[in-house]
């Protein structure tokens, strides 16, 4: 709709002005308010560019618009402002030509190929409710980009080395007694996850223990015997030590079985995984190259920096003094692998806020040592998910793990559905599936539908409520449309026709506005990599039809060729609801 009247608008300044308009001063939207009609064009850049006041400029295209394209209904000037609302036949002809795309909405082929990583887990611990919000973000991000004509690469970079890692492991050889996720019933990423909450409550008792021998407690942190000993065991690892990477090997293969327990719940993809171990002796080889060009230089303490101060940052670290790597450094490896196998235009991380820092060094860094893929460097930075409680802290244990989490949303789905709504005729297996559905799509949205880089508290009760505004809401709404259109069929087989109507109700104008905006808002999410857009479009389309499904007949409505449209509006809102919660990675049963 806004583009059609945006080429009305080039067309009057060409024919009547003699003149091409700048793009940017063509200004076209949604009124405040619909009671002002369909769209509005704001003039005032328009006019400045002309050199005529707005208001004479809106009361000619006014004219334009009604007697010579004979597109409006009516017209309604504001100063300098035109409300259009434009005629019922209109809206009808462009129904029709929405209803015959079967992909309606997905844009064509950009030509650009842009990678999305995300998830990113260590594996010390298992995945909770943060890293949740990441996946789930960085899922739809690249499923929007995919409608909005891009060719997307989704990845994952797997921190499976370093400190972090090596605490797990150092607490399990000291105090695992040769026990196994078998032998312990645990999941592998959990019982890993055990080990690495036992290192800091035994790290912290000693830290403890030394500061009651008078020992400053920054100087009993780094001298506490654990510490020392994970220091060591990361020296080991990076010496390529047999038994150390026996280990760790075998650890990590416990926790990627846990992984993808938790993927194959949830529904994820990636058309690759990064592991730090493969590309953090690139990144160090990167670090050697850069040193002989002045990028970075080395101290006395034979640790490797670059000043950043020029740039308005500070100096970096990016080789320890014992030539061991820091994140940064695997971060410069990793970039340069993932260009070499894909040569994507724009790379994307899905990281929370409190990385924001790091990000900018990262690009800065690739800028500096001329690397093709710099300027493509794009952090997603989005906001950590607090409880109701409070912050949530993996080194304590005061998580919420995805598993339990998902777990719990599956039996409230259950909870609520068994109350709610009439599932006599389902098989156990069906209403497994079912919960399982709306648990994950209760979770999903509640994430998705907030802007990505706010800070949020999330609440289990308030995502799964049938009639807010929620997942299960909208998918709801899905199986209600299904279930009509399959009486439709029963009570009316074979197709009818709308071509002969020439007026709408009101409530079915407003439902086919709402639809035509379907192309505008993927565009819009994926210029903004904003979920949220996408989410709260198809929530506020799912609460307008359930207005027209109770104030309109459908089934019941006489006119054959109005009953055809509004059966076609069912269908092709149900087709938007399920694309558009494809989009954020939920599913929608066909029944309810």
């Amino acid at each position: 709709m806004e583009d059609l009247i945006k080429a009305k608008i080039r067309e009057f300044f060409q024919l009547k002005k003699n003149t091409a308009p700048e793009e940017d001063n063509i200004v076209v939207g949604p009124p405040k308010n619909e009671i002002f009609g369909d769209i509005t064009f704001t003039a005032f850049k328009a006019a400045k560019a002309l050199g005529v006041p707005a208001p004479q400029l809106t009361a000619e295209l006014a004219n334009y618009l009604q007697h010579e394209i004979n597109l409006a209904q009516h017209t309604q000037e504001q100063g300098g402002f035109l409300n259009i609302t434009l005629k019922d036949s209109y809206w009808i002809d462009e129904f029709h030509k929405i209803y015959a795309q079967p992909a309606f909405g997905i844009q064509p082929p950009t030509g650009t190929r842009i990678m999305v990583e995300y998830c990113a887990p260590n594996t010390n611990k298992p995945l909770h409710l943060g890293h949740l919000r990441n996946i789930f973000l960085g899922y739809a991000v690249g499923e929007i980009l995919k409608a909005a004509g891009n060719e997307v690469v989704k990845v994952n970079m797997i921190n499976d080395r370093g400190i972090h890692i090596c605490k797990s492991m150092l607490a399990y050889q000291r105090f695992g007694n040769h026990s196994t996720p078998a032998t312990a019933g645990m999941k592998g990423d959990h019982f890993v996850g055990h080990y690495y909450v036992l290192f800091e409550t035994e790290y912290r008792r000693e830290v403890a223990a030394l500061e009651q021998q008078g020992i400053e407690k920054d100087k009993a942190e780094k001298e506490a015997p654990m510490m020392l000993a994970v220091q060591e065991m990361l020296r080991q690892w990076e010496a390529g030590d047999a038994a150390v990477r026996n280990l760790w090997k075998t650890m990590n293969q416990w926790v990627y079985e846990g992984f993808a327990a938790t993927f194959a719940l949830i529904g994820n993809d990636f058309q690759k995984v990064y592991y730090e171990s493969e590309s953090y002796l690139l990144g160090k080889q990167i670090v050697e190259a850069g040193l002989e060009k002045n990028v970075f230089y080395r101290k006395e303490d034979q640790s490797v920096w670059i000043d950043l101060r020029p740039d308005g940052l500070d100096e970096k670290l990016v080789l320890r003094k014992d030539g061991t790597s820091v994140y940064i450094t695997q971060d410069i490896g990793t970039a340069r692998m993932k260009y070499a196998d894909f040569h994507c235009d724009i790379s994307i991380y899905t990281v929370a806020d409190e990385q924001n820092y790091h990000f900018k060094v990262l690009k800065l860094i690739c800028q500096k040592l001329g690397e093709p893929y710099a300027d493509g460097i794009f952090h997603l930075n989005y906001g950590m998910v607090d409880l109701p409680s409070g912050k949530m802290k993996s080194r304590e244990g005061t998580v919420v793990d995805a598993d339990d989490l998902i777990q719990n949303m599956q039996e409230e789905a259950a909870r609520i559905s068994e109350e709610q709504s009439k599932l006599d005729d389902f098989t156990a297996e069906e209403k497994k599936k079912l919960f399982h559905l709306l648990g994950m799509g209760a979770l999903k949205f509640y994430i998705l539908k907030v802007d990505p880089r706010k800070r949020m508290v999330f609440n289990p009760q308030e995502s799964i409520d049938f009639h807010g505004h929620t997942g299960p809401f909208i998918q709801y709404t899905y199986a209600r449309i299904q279930s009509v259109i399959r009486k439709h069929d029963q009570l009316f087989p074979g197709n009818g026709s709308s071509s002969s109507l020439q007026s709408l109700d009101p409530l079915e104008k407003a439902l086919i506005r709402k639809i035509a905006l379907y192309p505008q808002v993927i565009r819009e999410a994926a210029r903004t990599y904003e979920p949220s857009v996408v989410a709260n479009y198809v929530f506020e389309l799912a609460k307008l039809f359930n207005h027209f499904y109770a104030e309109i007949p459908i089934l019941k409505c006489e006119e054959a060729d109005r009953r055809q449209l509004r059966i076609q509006l069912c269908s092709k809102t149900g087709a938007i609801l399920r694309h558009g919660l494809s989009l954020l990675g939920i599913d929608s049963p066909e029944r309810m």
